[in-house]
């Protein structure tokens, strides 16, 4: 008996709308990036993004557990010496929520042009409307 493979061309992707409304992050966070990244799938193979469409609707009105909304810190750096900027995750959630949420699922995909290409495919929005409305997606508890 072989093992089939998926290839690229062969893979049938779906589209799921997620409601972040009092979910909380990190569980949310692993649930859509076992989707994007086609786990869930029998046919899952590693070196193929298999993964399916997720669309996020309600990112601000994510929840944090614990203290994190004051106490975790996102960081980045410009490129110039002395050019690290620190941002909590309270003053994210006012300006930009889907960062938060992309961050996250980011934080676990693999670090590759794989990861890059299976992140593409994650559309997080603020409110509950959605232009993905033509794509008929369904919805994932």
């Amino acid at each position: 008996m072989k093992t089939p493979f998926a290839k690229k061309g062969e893979i049938e992707r779906k589209w799921y709308v997620v409601d972040a409304k009092d979910a909380v992050l990190g569980r949310l966070a692993t649930k859509i990036a076992t989707y994007l990244r086609g786990k869930n799938k029998p046919v899952f193979t590693p070196n193929v993004d298999t993964g399916d469409f997720i669309v996020v609707i309600n990112a601000d009105k994510i929840r944090l557990t614990g203290r994190k909304l004051d106490n975790k810190v996102y960081y980045h750096h410009t490129g110039y010496i002395g050019g690290i900027k620190a941002q909590t995750a309270k003053s994210m959630m006012e300006k930009t929520p889907e960062k938060i949420i992309e961050k996250a699922v980011w934080g676990m995909l693999p670090k590759n042009t794989l990861g890059k290409q299976m992140l593409k495919k994650l559309k997080v929005y603020k409110g509950a409307e959605h232009p993905h409305k033509a794509q008929a997606p369904e919805i994932l508890q």
